[in-house]
């Protein structure tokens, strides 16, 4: 019976079509491909798809004589861990299966990065930045960009459309400019090959960047629907986090940018910070790490209803506190035009997320950080101020915002001015309210900053109060 069947099997395999029997192709995820960037003295994963029950041979050209053999399951799907050095390359990886042979070629070993969020991430130089980029003396080979392709789907993906390109006047125009600007200063500074991964799309809320097991936990759920549907942008609960991070989310990363928040004011502007929250601790359980995550804090726009934006803006930075390995950097004071939504000084603003990395992950015995009110407290018709800062706050400007407010029991705010500024201490005051009881900073909407420390940094926005 056993012959019987074997030469039956025979028989048909004889009669059927070349195709119908070839073998699987080996195939590499579009990520791990020419010219990428992978993260340099690390374990990284390798990944993709093969013949079943065939072993995969992978070089690396670091280490030709060191050979890792992976065995190919049934359902066509291999992984495997390799060590990078800290040499930066360029090198390239051979992945052998039988006759088959794929090389990914011009590999840099640095730092990765995955810049993420909405339109402020999207943002690009096509757009028109207030200081254009110099695109005749732009070309780096130590940077290289990988732009994941707009898309999104109901279930997870393992392989999103994209490819890694070289940094030059032809594809900086197509980038981040954020992401670019970081990358550049990042490369400056470390004297490192630098990787950055575009994943953004105008408009989208956070909860489309959100995997679907977030919203399992009672205090999220909620927020998973009553989206509003917007013709310009998928919004759905989890449907970008499917499409374009789950494809990426083996990749080695040294963390993550996150730029978003616009589309969340309206509604989630008193919850932001449990989303995000629940988003980076999801997204590190998908990636298995503990990605450091810096995110830009929104900046003024005289557009957002009542003072929405300064809520959404104060949940950020509660988010920022009570996560570990999250930072936060502020771009208030870099806004020239309150009536865009989008401000156009996206050099400072990646320099400033750079130098903040920097002092947090590459050299963190260097100082840069925000100067923040940390205390006050109540002296007759003044309110005195305790400032965290490295040394006395510079003041530019004339308030001409009403940056700081003071209110009496009948909770209407005032203008205030300071009547008194000296190291780590500001006395202010209004002449509208005899008996304080509260005071703002910068809790606005549209709010430009005017206080700075000798980093150049804003004083972050604050209040008082929790009415």
């Amino acid at each position: 019976m056993k012959k019987l069947i074997k030469v039956s099997a025979l028989i048909i395999s004889f009669f059927l079509p070349e195709a119908t029997w070839a073998q699987v192709q080996l195939r590499l995820p579009s990520i791990l491909s020419d010219h990428a960037v992978l993260q340099e003295s690390s374990d990284c994963k390798l990944w993709g798809w093969g013949p079943g029950a065939q072993t995969l041979k992978i070089v690396c050209s670091w280490n030709d004589k060191d050979t890792t053999y992976v065995p190919i399951d049934a359902s066509c799907i291999w992984e495997a861990t390799i060590k990078t050095p800290a040499e930066p390359g360029p090198f390239n990886i051979k992945f052998i299966c039988g006759k088959q042979l794929v090389t990914i070629q011009d590999l840099l070993l640095g730092e990765a990065w995955l810049c993420s969020g909405q339109s402020n991430m999207e943002f690009n130089s096509k757009w028109g930045l207030s200081n254009p980029v110099d695109l005749n003396t732009s070309a780096n080979n130590s940077i290289r960009f990988f732009e994941i392709e707009k898309d999104y789907d109901e279930y997870p993906r393992s392989d999103c459309k994209g490819k890694w390109v070289v940094c030059d006047k032809n594809t900086i125009p197509n980038f981040s400019a954020i992401g670019y600007f970081f990358g550049k200063k990042l490369n400056k500074v470390i004297n490192k090959p630098v990787g950055l991964v575009g994943s953004y799309w105008g408009g989208t809320c956070i909860q489309a960047w959100m995997p679907k097991e977030s919203f399992e936990s009672d205090s999220i759920k909620m927020f998973a629907s009553n989206i509003e549907a917007w013709g310009w942008a998928p919004k759905g609960a989890s449907g970008l986090y499917n499409s374009m991070i789950n494809p990426v989310s083996k990749y080695k990363f040294a963390g993550v940018l996150w730029y978003q928040g616009e589309a969340n004011v309206d509604s989630d502007y008193n919850d932001y910070s449990k989303l995000l929250s629940s988003m980076v601790t999801m997204w590190r359980s998908k990636f298995k790490s503990d990605l450091p995550f810096y995110l830009v804090q929104i900046a003024p726009w005289n557009g957002y209803a009542g003072i929405k934006a300064a809520y959404l803006r104060e949940q950020q930075e509660l988010a920022s506190k009570n996560l570990p390995g999250v930072g936060m950097v502020s771009v208030a004071d870099l806004v020239d035009d309150l009536n865009d939504i989008h401000p156009k000084n996206k050099e400072d603003a990646g320099e400033r997320l750079a130098n903040f990395v920097v002092s947090k992950q590459y050299f963190p015995q260097s100082e840069f950080n925000h100067p923040c009110i940390e205390s006050w407290n109540i002296s007759g018709s003044k309110i005195v101020l305790n400032i965290k800062s490295s040394d006395k706050l510079r003041v530019f400007g004339k308030n001409k915002l009403g940056t700081f407010q003071i209110a009496g029991d009948d909770k209407i705010f005032h203008e205030a001015t300071i009547v008194k500024n000296v190291k780590n201490k500001i006395v202010i005051e209004s002449k509208k309210v005899i008996r304080p009881v509260a005071f703002r900073y910068c809790f606005t909407n549209d709010a430009i900053p005017d206080l700075f420390d000798v980093n150049g940094l804003p004083l972050l926005q604050y209040r008082s109060d929790n009415w």
